[in-house]
């Protein structure tokens, strides 16, 4: 198979700089271990999961990826900021039980003082012998200049519009945010781009921008791996290029509006939306959910997606994926290489 490197394959020890994201609800360990094991990187999100299903979910990629119990995992766990705001003050607390388990990298999004969080990790790394590779989500400039200069964080990733579930509501395309965040950052850190990537030949021109790595979400929700029901993969198989939508309507009736101002999520347009264009009030809405949700109606799933659904047709192991997306970007970057004389 072959390889690219970038700073972000030598920072990870990976073959090539591709990230499958840390979806909560659609990602675990088991997705995370079967996109590392093919020399990318896998994140899993944390999610509501409590400490001892996230130790379940370690002992299992342990054995998965054949890693020591006193060994670093080349994993990495998201966290959503407003849920750690939940669980650190609860008598279970996530972050602590998350940086024993040593995973590789750990993912900070989605909160209204995320700093509070990468000090917290760099003081706990500082009283034993191991450092965790922070990665933020930004969806701005000026989050990116703060990530950088006062968080000190060691990656930063730069997530446009087009991205599948929670992401920044005002948030410019991809292409628009990194070139400004590359811009702003010529010293770094490392910059890896986000949303609506799936395909190698994407990854190449982002990579040939400027970008030390790429992270994919909605292409891995095709496979075996990710915990979405048969139902939903039905739906995403079957979903064209302007399938999904970004709005808070999923949230108000999935009860998980809790995130940031200026935030919302990208999700598959179905009939939630159409109750919303029917000026139904949120308990009629809810209501309609929760009938569609007993009699196992399609319609109203919520399912979130970024804006390459519409690229990918059917549903394949997690590690075949990743060897295709090597593949196609190796074969791209040395095509593009050849187009252009100087």
């Amino acid at each position: 198979m072959p390889q690219i490197r970038t700073p972000l394959t030598d920072l990870l020890k990976i073959d090539a700089p591709i990230l499958s994201a840390p979806m909560a609800f659609a990602s675990t360990g088991v997705l995370a271990s079967a996109v590392s094991k093919a020399g990318a990187f896998g994140f899993m999100g944390a999610g509501f999961f409590s400490s001892a299903e996230l130790k379940e979910n370690f002992a299992l990629m342990r054995k998965n990826l054949n890693i020591a119990p006193d060994q670093p995992v080349p994993i990495g766990i998201g966290c959503i900021g407003w849920i750690l705001d939940m669980t650190e003050s609860s008598p279970d607390p996530r972050l602590h039980a998350i940086l024993e388990e040593k995973p590789v990298a750990l993912w900070l999004a989605f909160g209204v003082d995320l700093g509070k969080y990468v000090a917290q990790i760099h003081a706990f790394d500082a009283k034993r012998d191991h450092k965790t590779i922070i990665f933020v989500i930004v969806n701005s400039v000026e989050d990116a200049v703060r990530a950088a200069n006062e968080w000190k964080v060691d990656v930063i990733v730069a997530q446009g519009i087009e991205a599948g579930g929670h992401g920044g509501s005002e948030a410019p395309p991809l292409f628009t945010l990194l070139q400004a965040i590359l811009d702003a950052l010529p010293n770094g850190p490392l910059v890896v781009a986000a949303g609506g990537i799936s395909t190698g030949k994407q990854i190449s021109a982002l990579l040939t921008m400027g970008a030390a790595g790429v992270v994919l979400g909605t292409r891995f929700l095709f496979t075996d791996e990710c915990i979405y029901s048969p139902a939903m993969k039905e739906v995403i198989v079957a979903a064209g290029n302007n399938a999904t939508v970004r709005t808070l309507a999923f949230d108000e009736v999935g009860k998980t509006n809790y995130w940031p101002p200026k935030h919302n999520g990208r999700a598959i347009a179905n009939d939630i939306m159409k109750d919303v264009s029917e000026g139904l009030s949120l308990e009629q809405r809810l209501e309609r959910f929760e009938q569609s949700a007993a009699t196992q109606d399609k319609n109203r799933l919520i399912i979130w997606a970024g804006v390459g659904v519409g690229l990918t047709n059917k549903i394949t192991p997690a590690g075949d994926v990743v060897r295709e997306l090597i593949k196609e970007s190796s074969e791209s970057l040395k095509a593009a290489s050849k187009l252009v004389a100087f």
